[in-house]
């Protein structure tokens, strides 16, 4: 990835996600791991180089197709991105609204995601009245409502302390017994040392270690 201002920010970068894994992706501020989460998404393009998710080359996606594609990945953000004046259950229900499911698929989704992540019952509350971790939980409820193949997570626990940081990795475990690929950017290397998962680390735009 090349960026005219700076030059290259990602260079020489391979690796493959199998159905079902989790894996971390870490380096120092500024190694690119933002760039990367951001072409995998398709918030930036490659200047070279392909992407595939799910079997789809998403290099030269037309722009029309690109809302569908996003339809297969769910992204959970280390500050929530919570709408405040929307109830949990409209916050899960935003990515099945968007995409023109019926009223009942969107309630039965709903709930069954919030039940997934322990918030059964609090369809009716704002993002206001609960914790962080709660929060976070409705953030991971809206990536997952939608059943997309990958869930990415930029810094998902960033803002929580070691025990709910812990009981949100539990949860993509979870997912994960279920098929979905899981993507975790962090910083957070006694968290991820604890954890039999796979390692990207980025080093100034390059990959120097996948194990």
């Amino acid at each position: 990835m090349r960026y005219p201002e700076v030059g290259d920010v990602l260079r020489n970068i391979s690796f493959h996600l199998q159905h079902g894994e989790i894996a971390f992706l870490t380096g120092h501020s500024g190694a690119g791991k933002s760039t990367l989460l951001k072409l995998i998404t398709i918030m930036e393009r490659c200047s070279r180089g392909h992407i595939f998710l799910d079997g789809q080359d998403l290099t030269y996606a037309k722009e029309r197709h690109i809302p569908y594609l996003r339809r297969k990945v769910g992204f959970i953000f280390q500050d929530y991105k919570l709408l405040q004046d929307r109830t949990v259950f409209d916050n899960v229900a935003l990515p099945l609204v968007i995409a023109g499911f019926g009223h009942l698929e969107v309630s039965r989704r709903v709930r069954a995601a919030l039940d997934k992540v322990g918030l059964a019952g609090k369809e009716k509350k704002y993002p206001v009245a609960l914790s962080g971790g709660e929060q976070q939980r409705v953030g991971i409820a809206r990536a997952v409502v939608n059943k997309p193949p990958l869930i990415i997570a930029d810094e998902p626990t960033g803002n929580l302390d070691p025990e709910l940081s812990a009981e949100i990795m539990g949860l993509f475990e979870k997912f994960q017994q279920v098929g979905v690929t899981v993507l975790i950017a962090s910083h957070d290397i006694s968290l991820i040392s604890q954890l039999n998962h796979r390692v990207l680390k980025l080093d100034h735009g390059q990959l120097v270690s996948s194990k």
